[in-house]
């Protein structure tokens, strides 16, 4: 069994507690859905959110899906002038027999724009 990371990410619509938790719930569970990966695969995970978002953590929406035994942590991502409005950014560590080539990263939405070359 090898550590991999897992990335991904979804541009909320707006700015409200509930939407978050919806959009990183439906994050979240694609993520593991995709690597066929259960939440007890999971070692930690690290969520950013870019600086327009205050309605709530994103690592609540993990809690929320009942990934509860897991570390978690938030971070604010850098405030880089024309940089994508309302995302919020996953970082997932995670114990799996997949390779590297075979991890699928899951870019939600318009957030597939960020990373074209690795979103699934």
């Amino acid at each position: 069994m090898a550590v991999r990371a897992v990335r991904g990410a979804v541009q909320l619509e707006r700015d409200d507690a509930e939407h978050m938790q919806e959009q990183v719930g439906e994050l979240l569970t694609a993520i593991l859905e995709r690597n066929g990966l259960l939440a007890d695969d999971l070692i930690s995970v690290w969520f950013t959110a870019t600086p327009d978002l205050h309605s709530d953590f994103p690592a609540a929406a993990a809690r929320a899906l009942g990934i509860t035994d897991v570390p978690l942590i938030c971070a604010q991502e850098l405030d880089i002038a024309g940089a994508m409005e309302r995302v919020v950014r996953v970082l997932a560590h995670v114990e799996t027999d997949l390779s590297k080539a075979g991890i699928a990263h899951v870019y939600l939405g318009a957030a597939g724009a960020l990373r074209k070359d690795i979103a699934q």
